[in-house]
């Protein structure tokens, strides 16, 4: 009886203790930033709240806000082909399948079975038929399996973040190539043509050189000019090539496999609405990936802490028993139990060396950790969005002054090579005019490029589509159905 007594008082014990010991640490962070991302043109009204992550909300076809039919192709084959996107959808069957494990362990286990059983002694042998069915069912007494299965679940969800974060990762360096190798092509057309030109100018000196009108310097130097300009136009072939290749992979195919079609650059100039700095909390699928991570840690911290209390397992069978196997499914040969062979019903750890303690001790710093991650996470998030607003910005201004360099050099060029045909120039003033306009030229197609490829960047760091109104300059980006 005293016995009883001392076993009833430890189990109440325990139970009150873990009544109030189980609790878990915040699975979101309020974090203190500004309402405005800096490089806004004006401030728009808003304030920080918690994440309320909406990366599965379906972005749309955003890179149509361009107006390329051929880019809309070669993203939609890449979301059909691309390997490191296969990678990461198996990622998540693999998650879902391990939180569907572990979520099994809620359940009631049901087993079958059917075999014999030989015994002997000094006296005889025997063999008795058993078919049993038997059952377990762990009783969640402080959360222990719900905590893990939730765990194992927002695991699932981090990987499903984590595909979506290389989806769109993978759109927007299809459509930054697409229109890094148009750029290319725009040079490589002002490069041919310059090289024709150069071609026509070495003529005419090699002529006038001929009848004696110039000397074998302007000759020379005409040479040169050529020469230098074909270099040149190779180095960008080169790279216009690398490019190909590069685009070729994330397609998922060989480069041998593809090759873009030559055509020059010319992408619609879009404004991106930046919205609100708490949006990009919910939008990015890296930034939700971190969070639920962070919510996966805060509960496996639960149930660290539910395994220093007791389980509660209740267990039995029933089925046929019989010493013939003939006799063995007769309704007279039926049999149960309830309760376990071996062991208890209710178990409490008293000494295991330290290791719930420990485990304790990695689940508290995995989730210091997952908080450092998530925080940080959220500061490359505004980095990325300010860098590719700031690259814009000045953009803009850029190709404003680089319209005006095009446009003034091409004038020079064209008065110096007239003032050289009536020799009232030298060709020294020649050279300098045409080399001012054919960098003048290529500085703008870069910017142009650079321009379009920043577009696409600001829309990755944001998360991907919006559905915005139409902004009074420019074309608004918004999500296509």
């Amino acid at each position: 009886m005293k016995k009883f007594n001392l076993t009833l008082s430890t189990m109440v014990a325990a139970l009150v203790l873990a009544g109030c010991s189980t609790a878990r640490p915040p699975e979101e962070l309020k974090l203190d930033l500004p309402n405005a991302y800096r490089e806004q043109a004006s401030t728009l009204d808003g304030a920080w709240k918690l994440a309320a992550p909406a990366d599965n909300k379906d972005r749309g076809a955003w890179w149509k806000v361009f107006g390329d039919e051929q880019l809309s192709n070669l993203i939609v084959e890449a979301g059909n082909s691309n390997l490191n996107l296969a990678i990461a959808l198996a990622r998540v069957k693999d998650a879902r399948a391990i939180a569907g494990v572990v979520d099994a362990d809620r359940g009631v286990q049901v087993d079958a079975g059917v075999g014999p059983t030989r015994t002997g002694n000094a006296q005889g042998a025997s063999t008795q038929y058993r078919a049993p069915l038997s059952f377990a069912y762990e009783v969640d007494l402080f959360g222990r399996l719900s905590d893990a299965s939730r765990a194992a679940r927002l695991d699932a969800e981090g990987q499903e973040a984590a595909y979506r974060s290389v989806l769109l990762a993978l759109q927007s360096d299809v459509a930054q190539q697409y229109f890094t190798i148009r750029s290319l092509d725009s040079e490589v057309d002002v490069l041919q043509k310059t090289v024709a030109l150069r071609q026509e100018a070495l003529d005419l000196t090699q002529r006038r050189f001929d009848a004696g009108d110039t000397s074998e310097l302007d000759v020379a130097q005409a040479k040169t000019e050529w020469a230098t300009t074909s270099a040149e136009l190779e180095g960008v072939k080169r790279q216009r090539a690398q490019r190909d290749h590069a685009l070729a992979i994330l397609l998922g195919k060989a480069p041998a496999e593809f090759s873009l079609p030559v055509a020059p650059l010319a992408a619609e100039v879009v404004t991106v609405p930046s919205g609100l700095p708490s949006d990009l909390l919910e939008r990015r699928p890296d930034i939700a990936q971190a969070q639920r991570q962070l919510a996966a840690s805060s509960a496996r911290i639960g149930a660290a802490k539910a395994a220093f209390f007791p389980k509660l397992l209740l267990t039995g069978s029933a089925g046929y028993e019989s010493n013939e196997l003939r006799d063995l499914f007769k309704w007279s040969s039926r049999s149960w139990m309830l309760g376990p062979v071996v062991g208890t019903i209710l178990s409490m750890p008293l000494f295991d060396g330290g290791r719930n303690r420990s485990n304790l001790a990695r689940a508290d710093a995995n989730y210091e950790a997952l908080v450092a991650n998530y925080r940080q996470q959220v500061l490359v998030g505004f980095q990325d969005v300010e860098d590719n607003l700031s690259a814009l910005r000045t953009l803009d201004r850029q190709l404003q002054f680089e319209d005006q360099a095009v446009n003034s050099a091409q004038l020079a060029s064209r008065l110096a090579d007239s003032r050289y045909r009536y020799g009232s120039a030298s060709y020294f003033e020649v050279i300098d005019a045409q080399r001012s306009s054919l960098s003048s030229q290529r500085s703008k197609i870069r910017s142009t490029g650079q321009r379009a490829v920043a577009s696409v960047g600001l829309i990755r760091a944001l998360g991907g589509g919006w559905e915005a109104p139409v902004a009074k300059e420019g074309l608004a980006l918004a999500a296509q159905p």
